[in-house]
């Protein structure tokens, strides 16, 4: 009977393996921006759960019949990507925390490593670097800097080894993701020294302003649920389909959890520690979808959709879907982050009109309900069918153009629109004509300040994304100043948190703020944006440009009060106190206050 109950074993666990692993695949195929039900994942977690007892259990009479470790880690792995997938998806952190503690296991126990194997196998390198890879991604999200370091130095080794050993054609992927993660991290080593991306109520909330913000109550409060984050450049620093710019806006939307979420959970008291090791605690195999992990002080995070490099339909469709499924009383932010259409598409005239003449019969109709684009005499060499933002590998006229009036239709519902362009100010078209409801903007500059050269600016990432997400941090940039001296930081910090505290209550009591700014400024997730473009307006307004600054300086509309414009008393004097604390007033021109 001992021997039969041998032989069952391994069959039982392979039929396990298959139906978890059909289960994933389900879930996997899911797009992230599909509100999928929540029992889809409970059901593909319980299956995990059950085979990996099952293997707990039954280990010894598993490891006669053949089982080896990179098997035991391949399915603690996946339970890892699940996590990841699950949060991607719901933008809830304590998912990704979760991930990151498995992946620590996994790690921690040397699953995949082949070191002991007698003869190389190229199948379970390519596995090793597939965990490799996703492990730094959940760090990296996570801001785990030194796990970041650590892995990137194993991974790089690996990946040099697997050229030695394999040959470096086998692996000539893998060699352009090892390069992708130094060029990611480099860009953003400096934000390691700096204060957390996420909303944290230490940082971001400010004592002096609470009760107005409070107090503060528009006659109609909507509350941030969705986001859609999505960058296309060339050549753009990337990691994956993670680029610098979502990275930063990914971050810049979720609330920072508290130090206890932050610690790893308890060893499961039923057994179930299977992943662990005397030093480090695994995440529970009894996994709950509940809200057993939430951080009661904090709100939800809004959903988040990221799109690396769609195509203009693809943008749309989510869009769309996103727009549909939007809770009442909410807002939907919409980032898109691009390269204008500047006019140098190899397209004969001849051939533009002959296009926008069948265009315009086509839609004779509809011509009359969007309002014609205006271009003053500095665009004038810009023809009106390429204002538009370009999203594909070649300049197909129209197929890979996304214009203005595309996004029209999704303001009938409430929308902020973050347009990070060369070619933003072609978007200001939006503003009046709104489906049902009017539409708040933020564009981007048409060209990035530096005080010295920097080169291919795309190796950097966004300025103005930056200022949005680490206004401090882009002001340095800006100036060309290191982010070292941490003394210096910290009172620079104080003098902005001082000015936003100040402009918080300026807005919070305003008679003169729109109704679209006013009905968001209780979101703090939003008014911190709004705090930060204000900072960004100013810098980029009074920096002392040798020509065009309009090029220089980014949009809102509707308009912001005057009492937070460029030349109001309130931000300049916070500007002054700010560049002579940095010492570098004489790179900006002040009005007489």
């Amino acid at each position: 009977m001992a021997d039969d109950d041998d032989d069952v074993v391994p069959i039982v666990f392979k039929t396990l393996v298959k139906t978890a692993d059909k289960k994933f695949s389900k879930v996997r195929d899911i797009p992230p921006h599909i509100r999928a039900p929540n029992h889809y994942f409970s059901t593909v977690f319980k299956a995990y759960t059950k085979l990996w007892k099952f293997q707990q259990q039954n280990r010894s009479k598993l490891t006669d019949a053949g089982l080896q470790r990179w098997e035991i880690g391949e399915i603690a792995s996946r339970i890892g990507q699940l996590y990841f997938m699950q949060y991607m998806r719901t933008s809830e952190v304590r998912f990704l925390i979760e991930s990151y503690i498995f992946y620590e296991a996994v790690l921690n126990r040397g699953y995949f490593d082949a070191s002991h194997c007698k003869v190389k196998d190229r199948g379970l390198r390519f596995k090793e670097l597939r965990f490799y890879a996703r492990f730094l991604q959940v760090s990296l999200i996570l801001n785990r800097w030194e796990m970041v370091t650590h892995l990137l130095d194993r991974f790089r080794a690996l990946v040099d080894d697997s050229n030695k050993t394999f040959g470096e054609a086998s692996f000539k992927e893998w060699n352009i993701v090892m390069q992708e993660m130094a060029r990611f991290m480099k860009v953003d080593a400096a934000i390691t020294n700096m204060r957390p991306l996420r909303y944290c109520f230490m940082f971001d909330s400010y004592t002096n302003s609470l009760k107005y913000v409070a107090r503060f109550h528009a006659r109609k409060v909507l509350k941030l649920r969705d986001a859609l984050l999505m960058s296309y450049h060339r050549n753009e620093v990337k990691f994956g389909e993670l680029t610098i710019d979502t990275f930063r806006m990914l971050q810049c939307l979720e609330w920072e959890p508290s130090e206890e979420l932050y610690q790893k959970q308890p060893v499961d008291s039923r057994g179930n520690a299977g992943l662990t090791n005397q030093s480090y605690s695994s995440g529970l195999i009894d996994i709950n979808l509940v809200a057993d992990m939430m951080d009661p002080s904090l709100p939800p995070n809004p959903k988040k959709a990221l799109l690396y490099r769609p195509s203009v339909t693809h943008l749309l469709s989510v869009m769309a879907t996103m727009c549909d499924g939007l809770p009442p009383d909410s807002v939907m932010l919409i980032y898109i982050a691009a390269s204008g259409n500047s006019g140098q598409s190899q397209t004969s005239v001849t051939q533009r009109q002959k296009y926008q003449s069948a265009r315009t019969s086509n839609v004779s109709e509809s011509n009359n309900l969007i309002p014609q684009i205006n271009f003053n005499e500095k665009e004038s060499s810009s023809h009106p069918f390429e204002s538009s933002l370009w999203l594909g590998p070649s300049r197909t006229l129209g197929s890979n153009d996304l214009y203005p009036g595309d996004l029209i239709p999704f303001t009938r519902k409430p929308a902020l629109f973050i347009i990070d362009s060369n070619n933003s100010h072609a978007f200001k078209v939006l503003h009046g004509a709104e489906r049902g409801e009017p539409a708040a903007l933020f564009l981007s500059p048409s060209r990035p300040t530096f005080k010295s050269p920097l080169g291919d600016v795309t190796q950097y990432g966004s300025q103005f994304t930056l200022f949005l997400t680490a206004p401090l941090l882009a002001c340095c940039q800006m100036l060309g100043l290191t982010y070292s001296d941490v003394d210096a930081m910290e009172d620079a910090q104080s003098i902005v948190s001082t000015a936003f505290s100040e402009w918080e209550v300026i807005l919070c009591t305003s008679t003169a703020l729109d109704l679209v700014w006013a009905q968001v400024l209780s979101e703090p997730l939003l008014r911190r944006l709004i705090l930060r473009f204000i900072f960004c307006r100013c810098l980029l307004t009074l920096y002392q440009h040798e020509e065009g600054k309009d090029l220089y300086v980014p949009v809102c509309l509707p308009q912001l009060p005057d009492s937070v414009s460029p030349h109001s008393r309130v931000v300049q004097s916070a500007a002054i106190a700010l560049t002579k604390h940095l010492k570098v007033s004489h790179c900006f021109r002040f009005d007489n206050l």
